[in-house]
């Protein structure tokens, strides 16, 4: 210890502490707050004090404290911090660099008087003032619970940042001139985000309060002062926007802002979109806009004393974010994930209440967990996210799945399509009010970082605006050059859409190209899309039918006997949330070779069969089967081994995942061919009614639908179907036309 070879008298407790007085005075709390420092121990570890000196070491003056040990220190000390934090603060300050400066330099303390003045000197140079942070385990408060009872408190709110100001420097200590007798004054300014620095001149003395010179009548005019820039010193200031988290608000409200103000060491640290918890000061300012208003109405914002970052598989709501797992819930998870069938468990745990579409919720249950991400040597990122396109008829419970998602996705976000624009799903710029600067707001895409987007009535967004996802989509970024500001940000998030198909039903009788409406630039970004029909069948409509009776009923009658119907999780969605975060901290699986082997036989067939399809209907595939699809398997498989923290991807969950694709997007690809009659024979059947048309109907001629459904149907035998798709092929080339609701055909 430094201080042993000072010339002091050093005193060592041999009985056990006192008990703890009060303080009552600054002076007072400030000693025990160096005593603290100097003194705190855990198993014969100084941890503050050995903290504090390898920070200063590194050139950090900072040091954090949590405000856990400060209770067990002294249990006033601790309340003094939590009830009146702006004035213990400064005083922890002062002990903190009091403590730093006799560490490095214990000359300053000895009697020699010209030694202590140059040491003092030296060490006053060296340390600057030191920065304290407060960690502390508060409970959190929401930023609608803040109240008029917690001003001027310690308080710990979680939320988003939503926006980061750039830095600006504060004035610590000015070093002022007159202009009139060239005499020099040194003020410390107020810090806070209304204190000096937001007006120009404010809080600098009026008339210049120099002494006299002998016999010269001193004249300095009012408002003398200026600032010596390089003299003065000056430290870093930032403001922050947070936003409540979007799963906190109550439904109908608009999310709460609140601003923050850190300094120092504290700036810097975040960037829009991260989920943070913040301690601070709950404190109020004088708003520029509010300045000829009533002098008492000041606007709240929070002075940072310390930020947490959550971890980006934090768990929301019940456990604090990025909390760790106790190991009884790890011993838990470890269970669930060994016990058998686990995988059918789950699905089937995923919106219980909806009946049947087993295999569009196993698809969920892999967009929950996600593959894994990959970057490469180059530096190139493979995603490992997935995303699901539900397409189908209305009343198939799609935006109730979608709705089921947004609960159990750790994070997640859920948007309209026809209520959300371009600039709302990834980021608009915004002016500063204050600084007249531009900064950036994220939208839906980078709030839910990490997470999923549900995005439902994905066919009624307009067209402008689903491309802005489709970077964000396979990229995970989010590029942005708008109003000065060139920038990237993250949106590493699943996509969950639901859309109808064009003609609001799914129509049998056309192809796939003809019911889905989107272009194939967005199709292939989906890893997975299932075409939900709303079949007519007498026995499904019975089990349905019951199903949603019982499920009306249940709320009076649980007596239920046969297991089956119950619209009850075997998990429930605190454990389902919970274990989805434990699953992607923990485990990113990777392919094994004999998985390798069988993908990519298997994607080969898969290009084999698209094309057999698109030379059996003479048009390209709406759906593209290309490299992503691969990749997409890829990532399915991946998602089914980390569900059950296997590491290695194994070859039945390859199978499963080829079942799951095979389901899904094969079959949306080779849907609607003709009932009951092969392509061929269709094909043929319209290309004679093509040739007889085009020789009945000269150009210019017009003829009534009915007339030539007679001709065609009735007298050649030809099928209906065969007539009216020839008759949407030649108005799709534009070789006819329809008028009068499709009764009279044009040439």
């Amino acid at each position: 210890m430094s201080g042993f070879d000072v010339n002091r008298v050093y005193s060592v407790p041999v009985h056990a502490v006192p008990a703890a007085t009060s303080p009552d005075t600054p002076s007072e709390t400030e000693k025990l707050l160096v005593d603290f420092i100097q003194s705190f121990h855990r198993s014969g570890e100084y941890t503050y004090r050995d903290k504090l000196r390898a920070n200063i070491l590194l050139k950090q003056h900072v040091l954090e404290v949590d405000l856990r040990d400060v209770g067990l220190f002294n249990d006033e000390l601790a309340h003094l911090i939590q009830d009146t934090p702006a004035d213990v603060l400064p005083l922890f300050e002062n002990a903190a660099t009091k403590v730093a400066r006799n560490l490095l330099f214990p000359l300053a303390s000895t009697q020699d008087s010209s030694i202590v003045t140059e040491a003092t000197e030296a060490a006053a140079e060296a340390i600057p003032r030191v920065q304290i942070t407060m960690k502390s385990a508060l409970n959190l408060l929401q930023v609608r619970e803040l109240t008029a009872n917690t001003m001027n408190k310690l308080v710990r709110i979680p939320g988003i940042v939503i926006s980061a100001s750039v830095l600006s420097s504060r004035a610590t200590k000015l070093h002022l001139q007159c202009r009139g007798c060239r005499s020099t004054k040194i003020i410390y300014p107020q810090g806070g985000l209304g204190g000096v620095g937001a007006g120009s001149d404010r809080g600098l003395p009026r008339v210049c309060d120099a002494p006299e010179p002998e016999g010269q009548k001193k004249d300095c005019p009012l408002d003398p002062y200026l600032i010596i820039h390089s003299k003065s010193t000056f430290a870093d200031q930032q403001t922050l926007k947070l936003q409540e988290a979007p799963d906190m608000v109550p439904v109908g409200e608009l999310p709460r802002h609140m601003l923050l103000s850190a300094d120092r060491n504290l700036t810097g640290k975040v960037v829009p979109g991260s989920r943070i918890i913040a301690s601070g000061i709950y404190s109020q300012f004088q708003s520029a806009k509010n300045k000829g208003g009533a002098a008492a109405l000041r606007q709240p914002y929070l002075r940072l004393v310390h930020l947490e970052l959550m971890s980006p598989a934090g768990t929301g709501g019940s456990n604090p974010f990025g909390a760790q797992f106790t190991p009884q819930q790890e011993e838990e998870f470890q269970e669930m994930a060994r016990s058998e069938n686990f995988y059918e468990r789950f699905a089937k745990s995923v919106a219980p209440s909806i009946y049947g579409s087993l295999d569009i919720k196993k698809a969920i249950s892999c967009l929950l967990f996600g593959g894994s991400k990959k970057v490469l040597p180059d530096g190139m990122r493979l995603r490992g996210d997935i995303n699901v396109l539900l397409l189908g008829d209305p009343g198939t419970a799609k935006s109730q799945l979608l709705k089921f998602v947004e609960k159990v996705a750790p994070i997640a976000v859920y948007t309209s399509g026809k209520g959300s624009s371009a600039a709302g799903l990834t980021a608009s710029v915004q002016r500063d009010s204050v600084s007249r600067e531009f900064y950036l707001e994220g939208g839906a895409m980078v709030l839910a970082d990490t997470g999923v987007v549900c995005i439902d009535e994905f066919d009624k967004m307009r067209d402008e605006d689903r491309v802005a996802i489709h970077e964000a989509m396979e990229q995970q970024t989010i590029s942005i050059a708008k109003a000065g500001i060139t920038t990237v940000l993250n949106s590493r998030t699943s996509v969950l859409a639901a859309a109808n198909p064009v003609f609001g039903r799914y129509d049998e009788g056309r192809s796939p190209g003809e019911n889905i409406d989107f272009q194939t630039t967005i199709l292939s970004r989906f890893d997975m899309i299932f075409i939900v029909r709303d079949e007519h069948n007498e026995t499904r409509d019975k089990t349905i039918a019951k199903h949603v009776l019982r499920i009306h009923m249940n709320h009076r009658n649980n007596n239920v006997q046969n297991e089956e119907d119950t619209a009850v999780a075997e998990i429930d969605l605190e454990k389902m949330k919970a274990y989805i975060a434990y699953c992607k901290s923990k485990c990113a699986p990777r392919l094994s070779p004999e998985a390798q082997e069988m993908l990519s036989s298997h994607f080969v067939s898969l290009r084999k069969q698209v094309q057999e399809v698109e030379k059996d209907s003479d048009e390209r595939s709406s759906i593209p089967i290309t490299v992503r699809q691969l990749e997409a398997i890829i990532r399915i498989s991946e998602s089914l081994a980390k569900m059950t923290l296997t590491p290695v991807v194994q070859n039945h969950h390859v199978e499963e995942a080829i079942r799951l694709f095979k389901f899904s997007t094969m079959d949306a690809v080779s849907a609607g061919s003709a009932d009951g009659m092969s392509r061929t024979a269709l094909n043929e059947e319209m290309t004679v009614i093509e040739r007889e048309l085009r020789r009945r109907l000269p150009v210019g001629w017009s003829t009534s639908y009915q007339s030539l459904i007679k001709e065609f149907v009735n007298q050649q035998g030809f099928s209906s179907h065969a007539l009216e798709r020839t008759l949407f092929i030649l108005e799709k080339r534009e070789v006819i036309r329809f008028s009068g609701q499709k009764k009279v055909v044009h040439r």
